[in-house]
């Protein structure tokens, strides 16, 4: 009991430095409407084989479930090492729109492909996840330029179940995440993405979280022609909905309900 009070006191804790943060990181800017992601999961998980894999399909909305502008269609293959470390070869397609002027097309479509390491923690009651992530970004802008980016990314995110020990059938859980975008060219520090939110995992194969994630953006600081022009920083609040289906895989380990966004 004394533990589970002090796992309660932690998640607190860190909720409100969570939202803390985000609110001082979108004061930077005039505020801006909430938006929406819906997330959609199909995982295999790692079996006897160790071999997994998972397909998602994701839209994003610049209000709340209104005037959709974004979307996602990705997937990819995994391998587990261990209980604790898994490897991952994923790409995808990425489309960003006009919400004003759908039937025109897209604005500009991204082809990715990304190498990733995820390393799990996992303690009497808090779970950590470390996601290691290096992408390969090729775009195609509606005015005709072709224009090559590669980024890295580290997230760190927390899953605490709050009436089980473990995150298994029938239990509600918290997660926290925080994640950073590194941009070799530059701005160096390019987004940060903050989240935090609720979920519940019914069985073995279906999960549901309902979140709120801010995401960030950041313009270097500049000097040209003797004017200098400070950081800017542009940030957004979105309700996150996300479900995942986990096929049936004999001897699959123990697997947190990770989203692979």
């Amino acid at each position: 009991m004394i533990r589970f009070r002090f796992t309660l006191s932690l998640v607190v804790l860190v909720l409100v430095c969570t939202l803390s943060r985000s609110l001082a990181q979108t004061s930077l800017t005039p505020s801006s409407p909430w938006g929406t992601w819906l997330i959609g999961t199909l995982v295999l998980p790692g079996g006897e084989k160790k071999w997994g894999g998972f397909a998602e399909v994701q839209g994003r909305a610049n209000s709340v479930f209104n005037q959709f502008f974004y979307s996602e269609l990705k997937g990819g293959v995994s391998y587990d090492l261990d209980k604790n470390f898994t490897l991952t070869v994923a790409g995808g397609r990425y489309a960003t729109y006009d919400y004003k002027d759908l039937p025109d097309g897209p604005l500009n479509t991204e082809k990715r492909l990304w190498e990733q390491l995820i390393i799990n923690q996992y303690l009497t009651r808090v779970k950590f996840e470390h996601r290691y992530r290096v992408e390969q970004r090729w775009f195609n802008f509606r005015d005709g330029t072709t224009p090559y980016r590669s980024r890295i990314r580290y997230r760190l995110n927390m899953f605490i179940p709050i009436n089980n020990r473990t995150v298994t059938a029938k239990t509600t859980f918290l997660s926290v995440y925080d994640e950073v975008f590194l941009n070799p060219v530059g701005p160096t520090f390019e987004r940060n993405r903050l989240y935090a939110g609720v979920g519940y995992q019914f069985d073995q194969q279906w999960i549901v979280q309902l979140g709120m994630v801010n995401q960030t953006n950041y313009n270097s600081a500049t000097f040209d022609q003797g004017i200098f022009t400070p950081q800017l920083a542009t940030g957004k609040y979105n309700v996150v909905v996300g479900l995942t289906y986990r096929l049936k895989r004999k001897n699959a380990t123990e697997k947190l309900p990770t989203q692979p966004d």
